[in-house]
């Protein structure tokens, strides 16, 4: 009709394959999981074999279990990066500590989103909390980002206490029994909880369903370095601005509650790389994870081996942590190879546990 408005024409273009990424990210959460749970398994029965005083049995610590001790991983690094010499004690702990940094620095903060047991629990715990609720809370923006500060805060604790330790010192500590019992004591210390310390994980459980990956969020220093190596990260989201229909359904489904609709590409410390947006995204080629798209007109060619699938996701993160750990079994850098009797006379002598002479 003359001189009416023009009715704005909107795009409907729509995607042609189902999204298989949360399916990918499931089954890679759930083989980090049982592997978890495996390596738990055996070092509990070895603790448990080891407060008998059972020199009979056959069972041996799993390295694997060093994963848990990201502290150790780090104090480990700074030995080997000031030193070039690989620690003896608790070897696997750096070796994963750097399989887990060279993820992130690869893949954003995959680690969280596809690796660490702890995120797929928080992951677990908020969407049991939306099917309990109906709803999670998003925190108010300056409540948000001063929550955001903690987890960096603590991070930046263990950087300088660590920073400040000489490579002798290191070295000392960790043939200390503190430091060579660090993963018994850690195991120790669920099984033997305070009413104090149940009461927090409690409260942590709780706001973990509340609200989006509350520890991850805020309290994880081990993801606040994760999400700074991320920050060189090559492959990002990133969104085509021409492919998108504005619908923010991106927006809506990122965990970590950043503005994917209105921004070009994400270089947020926040991204998991977990692909929920793109996951979410009813548009063909609106978002994709990947390198930066070839300056060409034709979008098919701007983004043509730019794009990182799923699979090839996943591919990567387990090929850099088999290839790291594998490499340190074949050169004889995985195991701590302490005397069975050291283990002994820690637990039995300088140091008791619980249980011990049962």
């Amino acid at each position: 009709m003359a001189g009416s408005a023009a009715i704005p024409r909107v795009k409907l273009v729509r995607r042609l394959a189902p999204d298989h990424s949360q399916l990918v990210r499931r089954l890679v959460q759930g083989f980090f999981v049982l592997l978890n749970v495996w390596l738990g398994l055996q070092f509990y029965l070895w603790v448990r074999a080891l407060e008998r005083g059972d020199a009979t049995t056959s069972l041996t610590r799993p390295p694997g279990a060093e994963g848990w001790l990201p502290i150790a991983g780090l104090m480990n690094f700074k030995f080997f990066a000031t030193t070039a010499q690989i620690p003896t004690i608790h070897p696997a702990a750096l070796f994963l500590f750097i399989a887990f940094c060279a993820i992130s620095l690869l893949l954003k903060k995959a680690f969280c989103s596809w690796i660490c047991p702890v995120g797929t629990l928080s992951e677990a715990l908020w969407i049991a909390g939306r099917k309990l609720f109906t709803r999670n809370v998003r925190l108010p923006r300056w409540l948000d980002l001063s929550l955001r500060s903690l987890k960096y805060l603590l991070f930046a604790f263990f950087l300088v206490f660590i920073a400040m330790m000489s490579a002798d010192q290191l070295r000392d500590f960790m043939q200390t029994p503190m430091g060579l019992l660090a993963d018994i004591k850690m195991l120790n210390f669920f099984r033997t909880m305070s009413f104090s310390a149940a009461l927090i994980i409690l409260l942590l459980v709780f706001f973990s369903m509340i609200v989006q990956n509350f520890w991850c969020r805020y309290l994880c220093p081990y993801g606040a370095l994760m999400g700074l190596l991320s920050l060189l990260s090559p492959f990002k989201i990133r969104r085509d601005a021409a492919a998108c229909i504005d619908c923010a359904k991106c927006a809506k489904a990122c965990p970590s509650a950043l503005p994917i609709d209105k921004l070009v590409k994400i270089q947020s410390a926040e991204c998991t790389g977990c692909m929920s947006c793109i996951a979410a995204c009813p548009a063909a080629d609106a978002l994709q994870f990947s390198l930066a798209p070839r300056k060409r007109s034709d979008p098919a060619l701007r983004w043509k081996g730019r794009r990182l699938q799923p699979v090839a996701v996943a591919a990567i993160a387990l090929g850099i942590f088999l290839s790291i750990t594998l490499y340190a079994r074949a050169t004889g850098h995985w195991k701590t190879n302490l005397p069975r009797e050291v283990y002994l006379n820690l637990l039995h002598g300088t140091d008791s546990a619980p249980g011990a002479g049962q």
